[in-house]
């Protein structure tokens, strides 16, 4: 921890933890194992094969609220994928179950306000499923066709980001109630109190999962989003060019069509403004479509201009 109390790739993993002994599910979710003696941070990622430097993006923010910039690329998307996966499985499938399981060893079967807390903690956990399938389902796969360098039509990170909803109202409704309100002798005094410590862990797990999502998962999957889109476009640019030049060259009458329909005109406009029937320049049309292999306005305006047809500074 040289700078800004952030620890670095050349800090003992052992310090880390001793220091922080909440990052132990931590280390499980990225999949770290136990047992790596004195080790360094990065000696410790380099031989479990986990990226470093996301690593300690997490650990960081997590730890001391250090959010990198969003336009950082270095963070691996698919590292923290890894690590939010393996976060819900940890939280649905031990920690959610684990809870319930102190509570009612805690309340008695017999008091009607234990089983309304049942209740409430039962309508939470099914609230919480709910949230990370929807994730499981629809924005994690998303990420993974992302990674791939494709990119869903109908989805992106924004329709996510609006339906990331707070997942812990209930939790804190059920923290008070039994903190209030929950009758109890002094003999399950110790139990309660045991398992109020791990709905307030639970709490804080929650909202330092939501936030990793929310401010570094969505911002590095943005960020990706723009990177396929850019380099979609530059591809498509670029296949528009080496049609040009691989193809049969159009007539003057066609460059004419070009220039028209670049500048908007229909069909119709185009016969008047040249003197032919619209027939004619439907077949026109079909014929530049055919030589150039371009189908669009927009790719019809790249060529244009790449050939001097029309003046650039007419679009900017």
């Amino acid at each position: 921890m040289k700078r800004l109390n952030l620890y670095e790739s050349d800090d003992k993993m052992i310090d880390l933890i001793s220091d922080n002994y909440s990052m132990l599910q931590g280390l499980g979710a990225f999949g770290i194992r136990l047992g790596f003696g004195d080790k360094t941070v990065e000696e410790v990622c380099i031989e479990q094969h986990v990226d470093c430097y996301t690593f300690l993006i997490v650990v960081n923010f997590i730890i001391n609220g250090y959010a990198p910039k969003e336009t950082d690329e270095r963070i691996s998307v698919e590292t923290l994928l890894g690590y939010l996966r393996a976060s819900h499985r940890y939280f649905l499938d031990f920690q959610l179950p684990a809870i319930r399981e102190k509570l009612q060893n805690t309340i008695s079967p017999n008091d009607s306000m234990g089983t309304l807390i049942m209740h409430l903690y039962d309508d939470y956990a099914r609230d919480i499923h709910r949230h990370m399938k929807y994730e499981e389902k629809n924005f994690f796969p998303y990420v993974e066709s992302l990674l791939k360098g494709e990119q869903l039509p109908k989805y992106n990170v924004d329709i996510f980001a609006k339906h990331h909803s707070d997942t812990t109202s209930k939790l804190q409704e059920i923290k008070s109630i039994i903190i209030k309100y929950l009758p109890h002798d002094g003999l399950s005094n110790n139990k309660l109190t045991d398992t109020l410590y791990n709905l307030y862990n639970n709490e804080e797990w929650l909202g330092n999962h939501s936030n990793v999502e929310e401010q570094l998962f969505v911002p590095a999957i943005r960020a990706l989003e723009k990177k396929i889109e850019s380099e979609g476009i530059s591809s498509r640019i670029s296949d528009i060019i080496k049609n040009v030049e691989s193809g049969e060259t159009i007539s003057d009458r066609e460059k004419d069509i070009v220039v028209c329909l670049v500048q908007g005109m229909s069909n119709k406009e185009i016969a008047n403004h040249l003197f032919i029937s619209v027939n004619t320049v439907i077949t026109h049309r079909r014929n530049i479509a055919r030589k150039l292999n371009i189908h669009s306005v927009a790719g019809l305006t790249i060529y244009a201009i790449a050939n001097n047809l029309i003046d650039k500074k007419c679009f900017t």
